[in-house]
């Protein structure tokens, strides 16, 4: 049954990667922590774990997902570059800060953050359409808040970079592509330090390469990668307005139970 879950959990994942442009770590952590939660593993542990794993397994949608929206030139390359300069940096940061954070507080924080950006694209608040894309310098910055952000809650940052992108006035697809883009430097970069951060930890379960939990990582990833695929074909057949209440209400969603946990 939990093998199952993990199928099922992956699937959902792929699709909102390639649909929304996030990592499907929204869903995947919550649904990991219970699941964890379960089968006894330590509450020392568990949401680092939860976090670790949500982040390996970004690394495959982010591919799958990315691979559509090139094809379907969706991705702005120009925006990405600067940004996974401090998206790595970023990351490395995010891990190292999640340590010394307890899995509630983490929770309340971005429970209270996915509300607000569920408002933001579902009402279309934006700036003035004066507003453009920052120079180099506020990519890099832009893009190591986004990093240290999703590697302490373990996802992809499509919940930042989107919303960022449409403010600056990025179509909606290419908003969607390039945030999936710059999904794979987090999910790497953030997967990589909780390996090196849960190394060795005596409340690790069986199986587990640092926070990593390897049966749901690989789970997850045998579903996942197909999935990512037909929600980024998704993606580029919906009208960009229909998207953001689709985004809009699966934050609302995220937001609402994280703050009821």
């Amino acid at each position: 049954m939990v093998l199952l879950l993990y199928l099922g959990l992956g699937a959902i994942a792929g699709l909102l990667a390639g649909l929304f442009g996030i990592g499907g770590g929204l869903i995947i952590v919550p649904v990991l922590v219970f699941s964890f939660a379960y089968q006894g593993i330590s509450p020392d542990v568990l949401t680092h774990m939860a976090v670790g794993t949500s982040l390996a397994t970004i690394v495959f949608t982010s591919i799958s997902s990315v691979k559509t929206h090139q094809e379907k030139g969706g991705v702005r390359w120009d925006l990405f570059k600067p940004m996974a300069i401090g998206i790595v940096l970023g990351a490395v940061l995010g891990v190292f800060t999640a340590a010394e954070l307890s899995g509630p507080v983490l929770q309340k924080i971005i429970g209270v953050f996915a509300i607000l950006m569920a408002a933001q694209m579902g009402f279309g608040l934006k700036p003035k359409p004066t507003r453009g894309i920052p120079g180099r310098g506020g990519l890099v910055g832009v893009g190591a808040g986004i990093g240290w952000a999703s590697a302490i809650f373990g996802i992809g940052g499509g919940s930042l970079s989107v919303p960022f992108l449409s403010w600056c006035n990025v179509r909606m697809q290419q908003a969607v592509g390039t945030s999936a883009a710059c999904g794979l430097p987090i999910a790497v970069s953030a997967a990589i330090t909780n390996v090196y951060k849960g190394w060795g930890d005596p409340a690790l379960p069986e199986w587990s390469a640092g926070f990593i939990y390897l049966p749901a990582f690989v789970g997850i990833v045998i579903t996942s990668v197909y999935f990512a695929r037909v929600g980024a074909t998704l993606a580029h057949r919906l009208s960009p307005e229909k998207l953001k209440r689709i985004f809009a209400l699966l934050l609302l969603f995220v937001g609402v139970r994280f703050l009821l946990a």
